[in-house]
């Protein structure tokens, strides 16, 4: 595994820091929107583009629907995130 290689936390772990993914307009970009992740505490964990994982959702087959993007959330939360 190279150094710069992303190690991402299994979806139970996610689940056991994950509180909330909300929809948001990204404050540096206005017509761009992102998924900022939050933990229990309601502190931001990290965030995710729309358009990106959008597109991520789409080439695995599945619908954009609010579950999907979601699970896809859920599964590529980064292994950093249980330090926040």
């Amino acid at each position: 595994m190279s150094e710069n290689e992303i190690k991402f936390l299994t979806r139970e772990e996610a689940l056991s820091i994950v509180a909330a993914i909300q929809e948001e307009e990204d404050i540096h970009n206005q017509n761009k929107r992102i998924l900022t992740v939050y933990n229990f505490e309601d502190k931001e964990i990290c965030w995710f583009d729309f358009e990106e994982v959008s597109d991520a959702v789409k080439a695995l087959g599945h619908p954009t629907a609010k579950s999907h993007v979601q699970d896809y959330i859920l599964e590529h939360i980064p292994d950093w995130a249980k330090d926040m």
